[in-house]
């Protein structure tokens, strides 16, 4: 299988996306939401979206490795905090792992 991706656009601009991996483990790979729409349902949108598609899949856990900062959004939308990543060289800060039952 290969890795699903799907952006949000709003009035004809892209304003945020993500990435879903399938090689191996299912993991949201990348999300982003632009700053100027953040606190507008984008990222809970394309949150649910990830999660409905890796259902449609036949997928049942998918992997999170967060951006510190992002770990409470996913915590809101239903995963669950199960680790840390040590820092690595691109990224320098320990990074939240959480789990999503779909």
């Amino acid at each position: 299988d290969c890795d699903v991706l799907y952006v949000a656009e709003r009035y004809g601009a892209v304003v945020g996306f993500y990435s879903l991996s399938l090689r191996g483990e299912a993991e949201l790979d990348l999300m982003f939401v632009a700053d100027n729409v953040q606190g507008l349902g984008v990222g809970a949108t394309l949150f649910r979206h990830m999660a409905a598609e890796a259902r449609r899949r036949g997928i049942s856990v998918v992997k999170i490795v967060s951006h510190p900062p992002s770990a409470g959004f996913y915590q809101r939308m239903g995963a669950r905090r199960v680790g840390t990543r040590p820092p690595t060289i691109k990224a320098s800060w320990t990074r939240p792992i959480l789990t999503l039952t779909v």
